[in-house]
Protein backbone atom coordinates (compact mmCIF):
# COMPACT_ATOMS: atom_id res chain seq x y z
CA UNK A 1 0.00 0.00 0.00
CA UNK A 2 1.52 3.19 -1.30
CA UNK A 3 0.53 5.64 1.67
CA UNK A 4 1.69 3.19 4.39
CA UNK A 5 5.42 2.95 2.69
CA UNK A 6 5.24 6.63 2.45
CA UNK A 7 4.26 7.19 5.87
CA UNK A 8 6.56 4.69 7.27
CA UNK A 9 9.96 6.05 5.14
CA UNK A 10 9.07 9.56 6.56
CA UNK A 11 10.16 8.87 9.84
CA UNK A 12 13.40 9.85 11.27
CA UNK A 13 16.84 7.81 11.30
CA UNK A 14 16.62 7.13 14.93
CA UNK A 15 13.05 5.46 14.33
CA UNK A 16 14.45 3.25 11.06
CA UNK A 17 17.49 1.91 13.03
CA UNK A 18 15.30 1.17 16.11
CA UNK A 19 13.03 -0.82 13.87
CA UNK A 20 15.77 -2.24 12.10
CA UNK A 21 17.45 -3.55 15.46
CA UNK A 22 14.13 -5.02 16.93
CA UNK A 23 13.26 -6.54 13.19
CA UNK A 24 16.44 -8.76 13.64
CA UNK A 25 16.36 -9.65 17.57
CA UNK A 26 12.59 -10.94 16.09
CA UNK A 27 14.84 -12.86 13.62
CA UNK A 28 16.73 -14.51 16.30
CA UNK A 29 13.82 -15.18 18.52
CA UNK A 30 11.26 -17.81 17.60
CA UNK A 31 7.83 -18.17 19.49
CA UNK A 32 6.39 -20.92 21.22
CA UNK A 33 4.49 -23.06 19.54
CA UNK A 34 1.63 -23.63 22.22
CA UNK A 35 0.79 -19.89 22.07
CA UNK A 36 -1.20 -18.70 19.34
CA UNK A 37 -0.33 -14.89 19.56
CA UNK A 38 1.97 -12.29 21.73
CA UNK A 39 2.28 -8.79 21.93
CA UNK A 40 5.04 -6.63 23.45
CA UNK A 41 5.55 -3.02 24.23
CA UNK A 42 9.02 -1.32 24.77
CA UNK A 43 9.49 3.01 25.18
CA UNK A 44 12.35 4.33 23.44
CA UNK A 45 12.86 8.50 24.37
CA UNK A 46 8.99 9.32 24.34
CA UNK A 47 8.80 6.77 21.55
CA UNK A 48 6.51 3.17 22.19
CA UNK A 49 7.33 -0.05 19.99
CA UNK A 50 4.70 -2.74 20.06
CA UNK A 51 6.05 -6.10 18.04
CA UNK A 52 3.34 -8.75 17.45
CA UNK A 53 4.03 -12.55 16.64
CA UNK A 54 1.65 -15.10 15.41
CA UNK A 55 2.08 -18.82 15.17
CA UNK A 56 1.08 -20.45 12.11
CA UNK A 57 2.46 -24.34 12.70
CA UNK A 58 6.15 -25.04 11.51
CA UNK A 59 5.87 -22.07 8.69
CA UNK A 60 8.65 -19.75 9.98
CA UNK A 61 7.94 -16.79 7.65
CA UNK A 62 4.96 -16.11 9.59
CA UNK A 63 6.65 -17.06 12.94
CA UNK A 64 8.96 -13.24 13.03
CA UNK A 65 7.92 -10.70 14.61
CA UNK A 66 6.81 -7.00 12.96
CA UNK A 67 8.02 -3.95 14.98
CA UNK A 68 5.81 -1.16 14.79
CA UNK A 69 6.74 2.43 16.10
CA UNK A 70 4.24 4.93 17.65
CA UNK A 71 5.32 8.60 17.45
CA UNK A 72 4.31 11.15 19.72
CA UNK A 73 2.94 14.02 16.64
CA UNK A 74 1.07 11.09 14.72
CA UNK A 75 -2.48 12.47 13.72
CA UNK A 76 -5.81 10.44 14.42
CA UNK A 77 -6.41 10.38 10.62
CA UNK A 78 -3.03 8.14 10.54
CA UNK A 79 -4.35 5.80 13.35
CA UNK A 80 -7.06 5.30 11.84
CA UNK A 81 -5.75 4.12 8.76
CA UNK A 82 -3.30 1.62 10.80
CA UNK A 83 -5.90 0.62 12.50
CA UNK A 84 -7.53 -0.58 9.19
CA UNK A 85 -4.05 -2.01 8.24
CA UNK A 86 -3.56 -3.86 10.94
CA UNK A 87 -6.94 -5.76 10.59
CA UNK A 88 -6.44 -6.54 6.99
CA UNK A 89 -2.81 -8.24 8.33
CA UNK A 90 -4.38 -10.23 11.00
CA UNK A 91 -7.55 -11.20 8.90
CA UNK A 92 -4.52 -12.55 6.01
CA UNK A 93 -1.66 -13.66 8.41
CA UNK A 94 0.67 -12.06 5.54
CA UNK A 95 3.50 -10.44 7.33
CA UNK A 96 4.25 -7.32 5.58
CA UNK A 97 5.30 -4.11 7.43
CA UNK A 98 1.93 -1.80 8.88
CA UNK A 99 2.25 1.90 9.61
CA UNK A 100 3.88 2.50 12.95
CA UNK A 101 1.12 5.27 13.72
CA UNK A 102 -0.85 2.38 15.77
CA UNK A 103 -2.94 3.45 18.67
CA UNK A 104 -2.95 0.46 21.11
CA UNK A 105 -5.19 2.09 23.33
CA UNK A 106 -7.60 1.87 20.57
CA UNK A 107 -6.76 -1.66 19.88
CA UNK A 108 -7.17 -2.83 23.12
CA UNK A 109 -10.77 -0.90 23.72
CA UNK A 110 -11.34 -2.74 20.46
CA UNK A 111 -10.37 -6.31 21.32
CA UNK A 112 -12.28 -5.65 25.17
CA UNK A 113 -15.62 -4.35 23.08
CA UNK A 114 -14.96 -7.37 20.64
CA UNK A 115 -14.57 -10.10 23.82
CA UNK A 116 -17.97 -8.24 25.39
CA UNK A 117 -19.83 -8.74 21.87
CA UNK A 118 -18.48 -12.59 21.72
CA UNK A 119 -19.80 -13.06 25.60
CA UNK A 120 -23.12 -11.71 24.55
CA UNK A 121 -23.50 -13.65 21.55
CA UNK A 122 -22.49 -16.77 23.59
CA UNK A 123 -25.10 -15.84 26.33
CA UNK A 124 -28.02 -15.30 24.31
CA UNK A 125 -30.85 -17.73 24.20
CA UNK A 126 -32.61 -18.27 20.85
CA UNK A 127 -36.15 -20.12 20.69
CA UNK A 128 -37.37 -19.61 16.94
CA UNK A 129 -38.17 -23.16 16.64
CA UNK A 130 -40.11 -23.40 20.20
CA UNK A 131 -44.07 -22.35 20.68
CA UNK A 132 -45.15 -22.38 23.86
CA UNK A 133 -48.94 -23.00 24.20
CA UNK A 134 -50.74 -25.09 21.82
CA UNK A 135 -50.16 -24.37 18.46
CA UNK A 136 -53.23 -23.75 15.89
CA UNK A 137 -51.58 -26.94 14.34
CA UNK A 138 -51.21 -29.93 15.91
CA UNK A 139 -48.95 -32.48 14.55
CA UNK A 140 -51.26 -35.85 15.98
CA UNK A 141 -54.40 -33.90 14.64
CA UNK A 142 -56.26 -34.79 11.21
CA UNK A 143 -57.64 -32.30 9.63
CA UNK A 144 -60.07 -34.19 7.74
CA UNK A 145 -61.81 -36.34 10.60
CA UNK A 146 -62.87 -35.02 13.96
CA UNK A 147 -65.07 -36.53 17.12
CA UNK A 148 -67.39 -35.27 19.89
CA UNK A 149 -69.98 -36.94 21.83
CA UNK A 150 -73.04 -36.21 23.66
CA UNK A 151 -74.27 -37.64 26.99
CA UNK A 152 -77.99 -38.42 27.32
CA UNK A 153 -78.25 -40.16 30.49
CA UNK A 154 -78.21 -37.77 33.43
CA UNK A 155 -75.35 -37.40 36.15
CA UNK A 156 -73.87 -40.67 37.14
CA UNK A 157 -74.81 -41.40 40.73
CA UNK A 158 -74.76 -44.59 42.32
CA UNK A 159 -77.70 -45.18 44.77
CA UNK A 160 -76.48 -46.63 48.14
CA UNK A 161 -73.91 -48.37 49.71
CA UNK A 162 -71.70 -50.95 47.53
CA UNK A 163 -73.64 -53.92 48.84
CA UNK A 164 -76.93 -52.98 48.07
CA UNK A 165 -76.22 -50.51 44.81
CA UNK A 166 -77.36 -51.55 41.47
CA UNK A 167 -74.99 -49.04 39.51
CA UNK A 168 -76.06 -46.47 37.61
CA UNK A 169 -76.55 -46.44 33.50
CA UNK A 170 -74.69 -44.32 30.98
CA UNK A 171 -75.38 -43.74 27.46
CA UNK A 172 -74.56 -41.88 24.90
CA UNK A 173 -73.39 -40.73 21.24
CA UNK A 174 -70.04 -40.54 19.48
CA UNK A 175 -69.99 -38.45 16.24
CA UNK A 176 -67.01 -38.79 13.87
CA UNK A 177 -67.00 -35.57 11.07
CA UNK A 178 -65.68 -36.57 8.17
CA UNK A 179 -64.57 -33.11 6.46
CA UNK A 180 -63.47 -34.52 2.90
CA UNK A 181 -65.81 -35.67 0.16
CA UNK A 182 -64.93 -39.72 1.59
CA UNK A 183 -62.14 -41.27 3.92
CA UNK A 184 -61.29 -44.91 4.55
CA UNK A 185 -61.19 -45.74 8.06
CA UNK A 186 -59.51 -49.30 9.57
CA UNK A 187 -60.91 -48.79 12.69
CA UNK A 188 -63.05 -47.16 15.16
CA UNK A 189 -63.42 -48.02 18.74
CA UNK A 190 -63.78 -46.69 22.14
CA UNK A 191 -62.76 -47.62 25.77
CA UNK A 192 -64.06 -47.03 29.53
CA UNK A 193 -61.64 -48.03 32.29
CA UNK A 194 -60.89 -46.83 36.13
CA UNK A 195 -57.51 -45.53 36.67
CA UNK A 196 -56.69 -45.71 40.05
CA UNK A 197 -52.74 -43.55 40.58
CA UNK A 198 -51.06 -44.06 43.74
CA UNK A 199 -49.64 -40.82 45.27
CA UNK A 200 -47.81 -43.11 47.79
CA UNK A 201 -46.79 -45.63 45.82
CA UNK A 202 -45.15 -49.11 46.76
CA UNK A 203 -41.91 -48.12 45.20
CA UNK A 204 -40.92 -44.43 44.57
CA UNK A 205 -40.87 -42.74 40.91
CA UNK A 206 -41.85 -46.80 39.79
CA UNK A 207 -45.20 -46.00 37.45
CA UNK A 208 -46.32 -49.41 37.23
CA UNK A 209 -46.48 -49.28 41.06
CA UNK A 210 -48.10 -46.05 41.06
CA UNK A 211 -50.85 -46.33 38.16
CA UNK A 212 -53.00 -49.03 37.70
CA UNK A 213 -55.42 -49.67 35.07
CA UNK A 214 -59.02 -51.79 35.11
CA UNK A 215 -61.15 -51.73 31.77
CA UNK A 216 -64.55 -51.76 32.37
CA UNK A 217 -66.19 -51.80 28.85
CA UNK A 218 -65.38 -52.25 25.09
CA UNK A 219 -67.14 -50.90 21.83
CA UNK A 220 -65.50 -51.84 18.66
CA UNK A 221 -68.02 -49.33 16.53
CA UNK A 222 -66.09 -50.23 13.03
CA UNK A 223 -63.63 -53.28 12.80
CA UNK A 224 -62.91 -53.54 9.18
CA UNK A 225 -62.30 -51.14 6.61
CA UNK A 226 -65.12 -48.43 5.74
CA UNK A 227 -65.62 -45.88 3.35
CA UNK A 228 -67.41 -42.85 5.84
CA UNK A 229 -68.76 -40.38 3.08
CA UNK A 230 -69.06 -36.20 3.92
CA UNK A 231 -70.69 -35.05 6.82
CA UNK A 232 -71.43 -36.32 10.47
CA UNK A 233 -71.93 -40.21 11.84
CA UNK A 234 -73.05 -40.76 14.78
CA UNK A 235 -72.47 -44.31 17.07
CA UNK A 236 -74.10 -44.74 19.98
CA UNK A 237 -72.62 -46.45 23.68
CA UNK A 238 -74.17 -47.45 26.72
CA UNK A 239 -72.74 -49.14 30.01
CA UNK A 240 -73.74 -50.38 33.07
CA UNK A 241 -71.77 -49.36 35.78
CA UNK A 242 -71.63 -51.71 38.79
CA UNK A 243 -72.86 -50.57 42.48
CA UNK A 244 -69.75 -51.95 43.74
CA UNK A 245 -67.68 -49.26 41.91
CA UNK A 246 -65.67 -46.39 44.10
CA UNK A 247 -66.92 -42.85 43.15
CA UNK A 248 -64.23 -40.25 41.48
CA UNK A 249 -61.99 -39.40 44.43
CA UNK A 250 -58.58 -37.19 44.47
CA UNK A 251 -57.75 -38.22 47.98
CA UNK A 252 -54.11 -37.58 49.67
CA UNK A 253 -53.08 -41.34 49.02
CA UNK A 254 -54.98 -42.36 45.92
CA UNK A 255 -56.69 -40.69 42.78
CA UNK A 256 -59.60 -42.34 40.82
CA UNK A 257 -60.72 -41.81 38.06
CA UNK A 258 -62.99 -43.04 35.08
CA UNK A 259 -61.52 -42.26 31.64
CA UNK A 260 -62.51 -42.49 28.52
CA UNK A 261 -60.84 -43.20 25.30
CA UNK A 262 -62.02 -42.97 21.47
CA UNK A 263 -59.50 -43.53 18.76
CA UNK A 264 -60.36 -43.12 14.69
CA UNK A 265 -57.50 -44.93 13.06
CA UNK A 266 -57.63 -43.89 8.99
CA UNK A 267 -56.32 -46.07 6.30
CA UNK A 268 -53.30 -45.38 5.13
CA UNK A 269 -52.94 -42.15 3.03
CA UNK A 270 -55.73 -40.61 4.98
CA UNK A 271 -54.20 -38.74 7.75
CA UNK A 272 -53.29 -39.40 11.26
CA UNK A 273 -55.06 -41.03 14.03
CA UNK A 274 -57.80 -38.93 15.59
CA UNK A 275 -58.03 -39.34 19.33
CA UNK A 276 -60.52 -38.63 22.25
CA UNK A 277 -60.76 -38.08 25.53
CA UNK A 278 -62.83 -37.69 28.56
CA UNK A 279 -63.23 -38.38 31.86
CA UNK A 280 -66.62 -39.22 33.32
CA UNK A 281 -67.38 -37.65 37.19
CA UNK A 282 -68.79 -40.80 39.31
CA UNK A 283 -70.64 -39.77 42.54
CA UNK A 284 -72.18 -42.13 45.19
CA UNK A 285 -75.12 -41.40 47.49
CA UNK A 286 -75.94 -42.97 50.68
CA UNK A 287 -79.74 -41.84 52.19
CA UNK A 288 -79.99 -40.43 54.89
CA UNK A 289 -81.88 -41.65 57.91
CA UNK A 290 -85.18 -39.71 58.83
CA UNK A 291 -84.37 -38.96 62.44
CA UNK A 292 -81.20 -38.14 63.92
CA UNK A 293 -78.66 -40.03 65.79
CA UNK A 294 -78.98 -40.06 69.94
CA UNK A 295 -76.24 -40.73 71.59
CA UNK A 296 -74.86 -40.32 75.62
CA UNK A 297 -71.86 -40.26 76.98
CA UNK A 298 -70.48 -40.23 80.80
CA UNK A 299 -67.65 -38.78 81.90
CA UNK A 300 -65.84 -40.20 85.15
CA UNK A 301 -65.18 -39.15 88.00
CA UNK A 302 -67.32 -36.81 87.63
CA UNK A 303 -71.19 -36.75 87.31
CA UNK A 304 -71.09 -35.02 83.75
CA UNK A 305 -73.79 -36.80 81.42
CA UNK A 306 -73.21 -35.25 77.76
CA UNK A 307 -76.51 -36.18 75.12
CA UNK A 308 -76.15 -35.21 71.70
CA UNK A 309 -78.83 -35.22 68.51
CA UNK A 310 -76.67 -35.06 65.35
CA UNK A 311 -76.96 -36.48 61.39
CA UNK A 312 -75.42 -39.60 60.89
CA UNK A 313 -75.35 -38.12 56.85
CA UNK A 314 -73.95 -35.17 56.26
CA UNK A 315 -73.10 -33.23 52.78
CA UNK A 316 -70.44 -31.06 51.87
CA UNK A 317 -72.39 -28.27 50.68
CA UNK A 318 -74.58 -26.66 53.80
CA UNK A 319 -75.02 -27.25 57.47
CA UNK A 320 -75.51 -29.61 59.76
CA UNK A 321 -77.04 -29.05 63.24
CA UNK A 322 -76.15 -30.63 66.49
CA UNK A 323 -77.72 -30.88 69.87
CA UNK A 324 -75.71 -30.51 72.54
CA UNK A 325 -77.38 -30.88 76.47
CA UNK A 326 -74.95 -31.41 79.62
CA UNK A 327 -75.60 -32.82 82.80
CA UNK A 328 -74.59 -33.10 86.22
CA UNK A 329 -72.67 -30.01 86.47
CA UNK A 330 -73.85 -29.03 89.65
CA UNK A 331 -73.18 -31.07 93.17
CA UNK A 332 -74.09 -30.57 96.72
CA UNK A 333 -71.09 -31.67 99.35
CA UNK A 334 -73.01 -31.81 102.22
CA UNK A 335 -69.77 -32.06 104.37
CA UNK A 336 -69.09 -28.40 103.82
CA UNK A 337 -72.57 -27.15 102.77
CA UNK A 338 -71.64 -25.71 99.26
CA UNK A 339 -72.40 -26.48 95.89
CA UNK A 340 -69.41 -27.35 93.23
CA UNK A 341 -70.11 -26.21 89.65
CA UNK A 342 -68.42 -27.53 86.24
CA UNK A 343 -68.56 -24.53 83.83
CA UNK A 344 -67.99 -24.87 79.97
CA UNK A 345 -65.33 -22.53 79.18
CA UNK A 346 -64.64 -23.34 75.19
CA UNK A 347 -65.91 -25.74 73.00
CA UNK A 348 -64.06 -26.90 70.15
CA UNK A 349 -65.48 -29.21 66.49
CA UNK A 350 -63.64 -30.48 64.42
CA UNK A 351 -64.16 -32.97 60.95
CA UNK A 352 -61.46 -35.14 60.38
CA UNK A 353 -61.03 -37.43 57.43
CA UNK A 354 -59.13 -41.29 57.58
CA UNK A 355 -58.17 -42.61 54.48
CA UNK A 356 -56.31 -45.54 54.02
CA UNK A 357 -55.19 -47.96 50.90
CA UNK A 358 -52.85 -50.63 49.91
CA UNK A 359 -50.23 -49.41 47.79
CA UNK A 360 -49.90 -52.68 45.52
CA UNK A 361 -46.13 -53.89 44.01
CA UNK A 362 -45.80 -54.05 40.54
CA UNK A 363 -44.43 -57.18 38.94
CA UNK A 364 -41.06 -55.77 38.66
CA UNK A 365 -41.44 -54.69 42.64
CA UNK A 366 -43.14 -58.02 43.91
CA UNK A 367 -41.70 -59.35 47.13
CA UNK A 368 -41.23 -62.99 46.60
CA UNK A 369 -44.10 -65.49 47.50
CA UNK A 370 -43.82 -67.36 50.66
CA UNK A 371 -45.43 -71.23 50.03
CA UNK A 372 -47.86 -71.51 52.15
CA UNK A 373 -49.54 -75.33 52.89
CA UNK A 374 -52.63 -76.03 51.28
CA UNK A 375 -55.38 -75.90 53.41
CA UNK A 376 -59.54 -75.66 52.97
CA UNK A 377 -59.91 -72.26 52.20
CA UNK A 378 -56.80 -72.41 49.34
CA UNK A 379 -59.85 -71.30 47.09
CA UNK A 380 -60.02 -67.67 48.18
CA UNK A 381 -58.48 -65.22 46.97
CA UNK A 382 -55.16 -64.33 48.40
CA UNK A 383 -55.00 -60.62 49.02
CA UNK A 384 -53.03 -57.96 47.44
CA UNK A 385 -49.57 -57.84 48.64
CA UNK A 386 -48.48 -54.24 49.01
CA UNK A 387 -48.12 -51.21 51.46
CA UNK A 388 -50.56 -49.76 53.51
CA UNK A 389 -50.84 -46.20 54.30
CA UNK A 390 -52.90 -44.30 56.01
CA UNK A 391 -53.37 -40.53 56.38
CA UNK A 392 -55.66 -37.97 58.74
CA UNK A 393 -56.67 -34.26 57.80
CA UNK A 394 -59.09 -31.83 59.20
CA UNK A 395 -61.63 -30.63 56.81
CA UNK A 396 -63.22 -28.36 58.98
CA UNK A 397 -63.13 -27.03 62.21
CA UNK A 398 -64.55 -24.07 64.43
CA UNK A 399 -63.41 -23.00 68.25
CA UNK A 400 -66.96 -21.12 70.48
CA UNK A 401 -66.05 -19.37 73.28
CA UNK A 402 -69.59 -18.68 73.92
CA UNK A 403 -73.07 -19.02 72.34
CA UNK A 404 -74.93 -21.97 75.20
CA UNK A 405 -76.94 -21.31 77.59
CA UNK A 406 -76.21 -21.81 81.26
CA UNK A 407 -78.44 -22.81 84.14
CA UNK A 408 -77.11 -23.08 87.93
CA UNK A 409 -80.13 -23.34 89.98
CA UNK A 410 -78.86 -25.93 92.23
CA UNK A 411 -77.97 -29.54 91.82
CA UNK A 412 -80.83 -31.17 90.30
CA UNK A 413 -81.50 -28.18 87.85
CA UNK A 414 -78.22 -27.30 86.12
CA UNK A 415 -77.62 -28.16 82.98
CA UNK A 416 -75.78 -26.30 79.92
CA UNK A 417 -77.93 -26.43 76.24
CA UNK A 418 -76.08 -25.96 73.02
CA UNK A 419 -76.43 -26.48 69.09
CA UNK A 420 -74.02 -25.54 66.98
CA UNK A 421 -73.39 -25.65 63.19
CA UNK A 422 -70.58 -27.32 61.87
CA UNK A 423 -69.82 -27.84 58.29
CA UNK A 424 -66.56 -28.43 55.82
CA UNK A 425 -64.09 -25.64 55.39
CA UNK A 426 -64.64 -23.42 52.39
CA UNK A 427 -62.24 -25.04 49.18
CA UNK A 428 -61.06 -27.67 51.18
CA UNK A 429 -60.25 -30.79 49.43
CA UNK A 430 -62.30 -34.17 50.86
CA UNK A 431 -63.17 -37.04 49.76
CA UNK A 432 -67.04 -38.77 50.20
CA UNK A 433 -67.07 -42.13 52.03
CA UNK A 434 -65.56 -44.88 50.09
CA UNK A 435 -64.55 -48.90 50.56
CA UNK A 436 -63.31 -50.61 47.62
CA UNK A 437 -62.87 -54.31 47.59
CA UNK A 438 -59.28 -53.35 47.09
CA UNK A 439 -58.64 -52.53 50.36
CA UNK A 440 -59.09 -48.26 49.49
CA UNK A 441 -60.80 -46.61 52.79
CA UNK A 442 -62.57 -43.43 53.57
CA UNK A 443 -64.11 -42.29 56.84
CA UNK A 444 -64.53 -39.44 58.58
CA UNK A 445 -65.47 -38.54 62.32
CA UNK A 446 -67.50 -35.39 64.03
CA UNK A 447 -64.72 -34.38 67.50
CA UNK A 448 -66.27 -32.42 70.03
CA UNK A 449 -63.78 -31.54 72.93
CA UNK A 450 -64.80 -28.73 75.98
CA UNK A 451 -63.15 -27.12 78.27
CA UNK A 452 -65.01 -27.00 81.61
CA UNK A 453 -63.38 -25.14 85.04
CA UNK A 454 -64.45 -26.62 88.66
CA UNK A 455 -66.38 -23.85 90.78
CA UNK A 456 -67.71 -23.43 93.68
CA UNK A 457 -70.04 -21.55 96.25
CA UNK A 458 -72.20 -21.46 99.50
CA UNK A 459 -75.22 -23.68 99.50
CA UNK A 460 -77.01 -20.60 100.90
CA UNK A 461 -75.39 -18.02 98.62
CA UNK A 462 -75.09 -19.42 95.15
CA UNK A 463 -73.98 -16.36 93.73
CA UNK A 464 -70.85 -16.09 95.63
CA UNK A 465 -68.76 -18.42 93.14
CA UNK A 466 -64.87 -18.89 93.50
CA UNK A 467 -62.68 -20.39 91.22
CA UNK A 468 -60.90 -23.52 92.22
CA UNK A 469 -58.21 -23.59 89.84
CA UNK A 470 -59.11 -27.24 88.83
CA UNK A 471 -60.30 -28.15 84.97
CA UNK A 472 -60.69 -30.82 82.70
CA UNK A 473 -61.23 -31.48 78.97
CA UNK A 474 -64.14 -33.70 77.65
CA UNK A 475 -63.61 -35.67 74.23
CA UNK A 476 -66.19 -37.26 72.27
CA UNK A 477 -65.87 -38.63 68.69
CA UNK A 478 -68.76 -39.62 66.47
CA UNK A 479 -69.12 -41.10 63.08
CA UNK A 480 -70.45 -39.35 60.44
CA UNK A 481 -70.87 -40.22 56.87
CA UNK A 482 -70.05 -37.87 54.47
CA UNK A 483 -71.77 -38.55 50.33
CA UNK A 484 -72.84 -36.19 47.98
CA UNK A 485 -76.73 -35.11 47.56
CA UNK A 486 -78.54 -37.62 45.06
CA UNK A 487 -80.92 -34.52 43.95
CA UNK A 488 -84.27 -35.48 42.23
CA UNK A 489 -82.66 -38.59 40.53
CA UNK A 490 -83.35 -41.71 41.64
CA UNK A 491 -82.12 -45.89 41.23
CA UNK A 492 -81.88 -47.08 37.13
CA UNK A 493 -83.87 -50.08 38.10
CA UNK A 494 -86.61 -47.98 40.16
CA UNK A 495 -86.88 -45.64 36.84
CA UNK A 496 -86.92 -48.95 34.58
CA UNK A 497 -90.22 -49.69 32.44
CA UNK A 498 -91.60 -53.21 34.23
CA UNK A 499 -90.40 -56.34 31.75
CA UNK A 500 -92.88 -58.84 30.03
CA UNK A 501 -93.04 -61.04 32.94
CA UNK A 502 -94.02 -58.78 35.31
CA UNK A 503 -97.10 -57.61 33.47
CA UNK A 504 -100.22 -58.70 35.05
CA UNK A 505 -102.98 -60.20 32.94
CA UNK A 506 -105.30 -57.63 31.00
CA UNK A 507 -108.61 -57.66 31.98
CA UNK A 508 -111.30 -59.63 30.07
CA UNK A 509 -113.06 -58.36 26.21
CA UNK A 510 -116.42 -57.93 26.00
CA UNK A 511 -118.59 -58.62 22.55
CA UNK A 512 -120.16 -55.86 20.54
CA UNK A 513 -122.98 -58.12 19.55
CA UNK A 514 -124.72 -60.32 22.14
CA UNK A 515 -125.98 -63.69 21.29
CA UNK A 516 -129.68 -63.99 21.28
CA UNK A 517 -129.66 -67.88 22.09
CA UNK A 518 -127.63 -67.02 25.08
CA UNK A 519 -130.30 -64.71 26.32
CA UNK A 520 -132.15 -66.03 29.18
CA UNK A 521 -135.98 -67.55 29.48
CA UNK A 522 -137.11 -64.97 32.09
CA UNK A 523 -136.16 -61.97 29.47
CA UNK A 524 -139.73 -61.43 27.70
CA UNK A 525 -139.91 -59.79 23.91
CA UNK A 526 -141.55 -56.19 24.27
CA UNK A 527 -144.09 -56.82 22.36
CA UNK A 528 -145.60 -59.45 24.39
CA UNK A 529 -146.09 -57.18 26.85
CA UNK A 530 -148.44 -54.53 25.04
CA UNK A 531 -151.84 -54.74 26.95
CA UNK A 532 -151.05 -56.43 29.48
CA UNK A 533 -152.13 -54.47 32.73
CA UNK A 534 -149.41 -53.77 35.06
CA UNK A 535 -149.19 -56.01 38.00
CA UNK A 536 -150.40 -53.98 41.65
Amino acid sequence: MPHLVTTFLRNSSTQIEASVANLKKATVRRPSPLRSSSSSIRRTNNQRTFSYASSLGDDDTASDEVPYTESPAQTPQAAQAAHTAHSTHSTHTAPAAQSPRLNPRKMQRSSSAERREAADHHHRLSFGGLHFGRSSRESHGNPNLSIEWKIESPPIVLHNDPESSTGALVSGLLFLHVKEESVNLDSFSATLSMHTTQKRPYTAHCADCANQYEVLEKWPFVQGPMTLTKGEHGFPFSVLLPGHLPPSMDGQLVNIAYEFHAEAVPAPGHGLAVKFEKTFDVKRSLPAPELPHHSVRIFPPTNIKASVHFPQVIYPIGQNTLSLRIDGVARLNAKVNTLEFWKLKKLTWRIEETAKTIAPACAKHMPAEHVEPETEDAERPKPKKGTQRTDTRVIGEKTLLSGWKSNYAGPDDSSVELELDYMLAKLSKYSCDTKTRDGTEVTHQLMLEMVVSQEWAPANKPAMVTQTGVGRILRMHFTDVLTERGGIGVSWDNEAPPIYQDVPPSPPSYCDELDHAAIPDYFEPLDSLEGRAPSP
